[in-house]
């Protein structure tokens, strides 16, 4: 089987989010990071050479297939703030609906600006996210 690109090292996460080319994103970035620094209690990795990641934890697929995978990460991705969410995001939609501006894929929620979205709702999906990753 082939290595995982997105596994974890040691490059610097400060580093990473000094070299956001957006004023904008970049703020947005460092901020995230700090939330997700109080409220996982963890400290911040680089995940692969764009994703910054809190905790860790050991997924198993029904195949058979383990990895190591953070509990919640961010990427500051030239569309969007991209957040990293574990499982099925269905059990976000009361917070989501109170957040404001964003849209949502498998596992991420997209953000374009922090402004755009209620910080409390944030945190608490944050907060909820860290609570399912440690089940």
């Amino acid at each position: 089987m082939a290595e995982l690109k997105t596994s974890r090292n040691d490059d610097s996460v400060e580093a990473f989010l000094a070299e956001v080319p957006d004023p904008v994103r970049r703020a947005d970035a460092v901020a995230v990071c700090a939330l997700m620094r109080s409220v996982t209690g963890a400290e911040p990795a680089m995940w692969g050479v764009g994703i910054v990641g809190f905790g860790s934890r050991r997924l198993r697929y029904d195949t058979g297939r383990e990895l190591d995978w953070f509990d919640v990460g961010f990427s500051p991705r030239k569309q969007a703030l991209t957040i990293y969410l574990p499982g099925d995001l269905d059990g976000y939609a009361d917070l989501f609906a109170r957040l404001g501006k964003h849209t949502i894929g498998k596992g991420c929620l997209y953000v374009k600006r922090l402004g755009d979205v209620d910080a409390a709702a944030l945190e608490q999906i944050l907060r909820r996210a860290v609570d399912q990753a440690a089940d």
